[in-house]
């Protein structure tokens, strides 16, 4: 007498859509990784009596292909670009923080441009970054 069962019973589990769960989750993961800054300290900072909101906003000077100068998107002429500069910026003192100024020199102009921009900013103590273009990868 053969008592055991002939049609033993098995458990299957699908598991085809849990793979596309977890790759929209890392994918997830991965995107979200991105747009959170890693240098960050977390710190809980001293209260003060008088709150001061400084605004740091940067001033942009372009100047196009055909040498028009502009002062945040305002055409400003070549001579003008210092006055506006000191107008924008206000009185330099010790313990105020200068803005930022982005250079947006187009790339056919000569670099004589550029030094004079240059030398502007150096007359008013002003820290200038210039703006290029990333290159894209050969064979892309």
């Amino acid at each position: 007498m053969n008592l055991s069962r002939r049609h033993r019973l098995t458990s299957h589990v699908e598991t085809g859509a849990m793979n596309d769960i977890m790759f929209f989750l890392m994918l997830f993961f991965l995107i979200a990784s991105t747009l959170v800054n890693p240098n960050v300290i977390k710190l809980l900072l001293p209260n003060a009596k008088s709150s001061k909101q400084v605004m740091k906003q940067p001033i942009t000077i372009s100047v196009d292909a055909a040498g028009q100068y502009f002062v945040n998107k305002k055409p400003v002429s070549p001579d003008a670009v210092e006055p506006e500069l000191v107008a924008l910026v206000g009185p330099s003192t010790p313990t105020t923080e200068q803005p930022t100024v982005v250079l947006r020199v187009d790339a056919s102009l000569n670099v004589q441009k550029l030094v004079d921009i240059l030398e502007i900013g150096n007359r008013l103590k002003l820290k200038m970054v210039m703006a290029t273009q990333a290159q894209q990868a050969a064979g892309k």
